[in-house]
């Protein structure tokens, strides 16, 4: 996807951009959750080193899956256009045609809590690797269900599930999006700047500095959601304590110059019970 949307705002022929594929260690490491083992460096430090080491220009990344304070040496030059922010529920409707006591898989901790919120009869246990792994176990009678990024899904073509909506379940901040990092003060942050979707950049980095406020990490349960009109900026966002029992929840809305993220979350912080408070580092 970014070596197209290059190609075409370059003119350039599509041999003219090499990918380089480079696995993980997030990749490699299938039997724990992320939080156990790094958290979300586990997806980006690979691609770090080589930026550092030149040998890529640049990284593309889910959003959601990039720490919230990164290097200096780096900057996120562009983001394309945002895919389907909610999540889908594998193995039954709705929330509520699961049966009493199903059992859900899922690596989230913020998918966790929202289930035992919205369902606290539910059983959640760990599931992680590829999208076939994942559905394979829950139509193998393995568990009753689970959740995956529609984005991720409709990426792979796959029509799996249904859509939660987004007033029962928020997504993960910069769910959907996908982002393009550089070495600070390259070459390739001005090419890569010219893909650049404005308000989907506008919006993920909202819900970023709702994070970075917040300083939560991997193991935080916060779903959080901002959305443009015109130049009119709306964030929600929920902070869950980690078995569902209690959340604080807002809104705010303001222009895109202000500082919704920061302010929101400072407001969350104070109404939030200890429970939640503690989840989080601020």
């Amino acid at each position: 996807m970014v070596r197209d949307a290059l190609c075409a705002a370059q003119d350039w022929s599509p041999d003219a951009v090499e990918i380089v594929v480079i696995r993980t260690t997030g990749d490699r490491v299938q039997d724990r959750a992320l939080a156990e083992i790094g958290g979300k460096a586990l997806w980006t430090k690979e691609l770090d080193r080589a930026l550092h080491d030149g040998d890529i220009d640049c990284a593309v990344h889910s959003m959601k899956d990039v720490e919230t304070i990164r290097p200096d040496t780096l900057a996120i030059a562009a983001m394309l256009p945002r895919a389907d922010v909610r999540d889908r529920l594998i193995g039954a409707e709705t929330l509520s045609d699961l049966r009493q006591g199903a059992v859900v898989g899922t690596s989230s901790p913020r998918r966790r809590a929202q289930m035992l919120r919205l369902r606290p009869d539910l059983e959640i246990v760990l599931i992680r690797g590829n999208v076939d792994t994942r559905l394979g176990r829950v139509a193998s009678g393995e568990m009753d269900a689970t959740l995956l990024a529609a984005a991720g899904l409709d990426r792979l073509g796959r029509d799996d599930g249904h859509a939660i909506p987004t007033d029962v379940m928020l997504p993960a901040p910069a769910q959907g999006a996908v982002g393009i990092e550089v070495l600070a003060g390259s070459a390739a942050g001005g090419i890569v700047a010219a893909i650049d979707h404005r308000d989907t950049s506008l919006c993920v980095l909202t819900e970023r500095a709702l994070l970075a406020r917040l300083g939560a990490d991997c193991h935080s349960p916060v779903a959080a959601l901002a959305s443009l009109a015109g130049e009119t900026l709306t964030l929600r966002a929920e902070l869950i304590a980690e078995d569902g029992a209690c959340d604080v929840a807002g809104s705010i809305e303001g222009t895109v110059d202000d500082d919704l993220g920061t302010a929101l979350a400072e407001d969350l912080l104070a109404r939030a019970p200890a429970s939640v408070r503690r989840l989080f580092s601020a």
